[in-house]
């Protein structure tokens, strides 16, 4: 079992940067994949970020590649998402999430993840 608690979100303006927080708990933390999802109001939830247990080689999607940093701190059982350069579109509600790492789903799949947190909101507006 895997408890997830997000913070670090508000409303910030175009091109400020925010860092989101994800405490986990549970002792399978150090060797599942971590990711970051969002959700905007109306939309599908969209993959966002994900770090495999070792930290090497995150994954992003396009729309954050270059603006977005994902990465964990196992001795202290975190995950972080830098977010920096941030638009409009980015505005959403940002979940974590937690997967084994032994899962055969796409990193990117919200299918494949076991454990959510219950989201922070980043509202991103002049």
């Amino acid at each position: 079992q895997v408890q997830l608690v997000e913070s670090g979100g508000g409303l910030v303006q175009p091109g400020d940067s925010l860092r989101l927080s994800c405490a986990a708990s549970g002792r399978a933390f150090t060797t599942n994949t971590m990711g970051w999802f969002r959700q905007a109001p109306g939309k599908e939830r969209e993959f966002v970020a994900a770090i495999t247990w070792t930290g090497s080689s995150p994954n992003y999607a396009d729309s954050v590649k270059g603006r977005f940093t994902i990465s964990r701190d196992n001795a202290k059982t975190m995950v972080y998402l830098q977010m920096n350069s941030l638009k409009p579109g980015d505005t959403a509600v940002y979940h974590c999430a937690s997967r084994s790492k032994w899962s055969s789903w796409p990193i990117s799949a919200p299918g494949g993840y076991d454990y959510w947190g219950q989201g922070t909101q980043v509202t991103v507006s002049s």
